[in-house]
């Protein structure tokens, strides 16, 4: 054994006793003695790994500072990959903007507008789960429209909590109003499109089996039982 490591145990064993003897009485300091002999082992042992752990101890702590880095950036969130991953933070930053821009409104018709947006979102981020392919569509619509649409209802909040009436606050209004519903349709159509090569795909499946089950006489597709034959004969 190193000998540097001997003397370091050593000299830890000799604090400890002397310690130990000084709180076989109770006083006021018995805690603080405590500590001290807790960090005098903590010292011990990291002074026994620095000088044999041949480079263990470096790695060890490498790998601690990682993984750290990796809990402490967002503990609760499950990771999904580098291409999945910022596309949900950007989603889930908006989702929360919105969430707190409908506590801040009165307006009930708007905070039906931002819980029909919310809820299209959420359902646009879990395509990006279920099928990365779709994330280049995705991160085009979220680089803007969602954006855009957080901004539109953080100026209609700005103009309601003016609590006045104008013609130029009214017409903002109104204008943003109108503006969420086509924003609705907008974000329903772009879930719809994520979801056409899955169709494709069912749709041939779809095709495929109905050929299959012709074939074998197990079903009454007469039109397919008919084309069949005439190409045949």
């Amino acid at each position: 054994m190193n000998i540097l490591l001997i003397s370091a145990l050593v000299i830890a064993v000799v604090v400890v006793l002397v310690l130990f003897s000084k709180n076989k009485k109770k006083s006021p300091e018995k805690d603080a003695n405590n500590e001290i002999v807790q960090e005098a082992w903590k010292d011990t042992k990291r002074a026994s790994e620095r000088i044999a752990g041949n480079g263990d101890t470096k790695k060890a702590s490498d790998k601690f500072v990682m993984e750290g880095h990796d809990v402490s950036s967002n503990p609760s969130q499950k990771s999904y990959g580098p291409r999945v991953d910022p596309i949900l933070a950007e989603g889930n930053q908006a989702l929360a903007e919105m969430e707190k821009i409908s506590t801040n409104l009165k307006d009930e018709e708007i905070k039906s507008k931002i819980a029909e947006i919310s809820s299209i979102t959420k359902k646009i981020m879990q395509q990006a789960i279920d099928d990365p392919d779709d994330i280049p569509q995705i991160k085009k619509f979220f680089s803007y429209y969602l954006p855009t649409t957080v901004k539109l209802l953080n100026s209609y909040v700005t103009m309601e909590t003016q609590e006045i009436t104008g013609e130029n606050i009214d017409k903002t209004k109104k204008n943003i109003r109108e503006m969420l519903d086509v924003v609705i349709d907008a974000y329903k159509k772009r879930l719809d499109s994520l979801f056409e090569n899955q169709a494709l795909d069912i749709e041939t499946e779809i095709d495929v089996m109905n050929q299959m089950l012709a074939r074998e006489g197990l079903t009454d597709n007469k039109d397919f039982v008919l084309k069949e034959g005439t190409q045949n004969g």
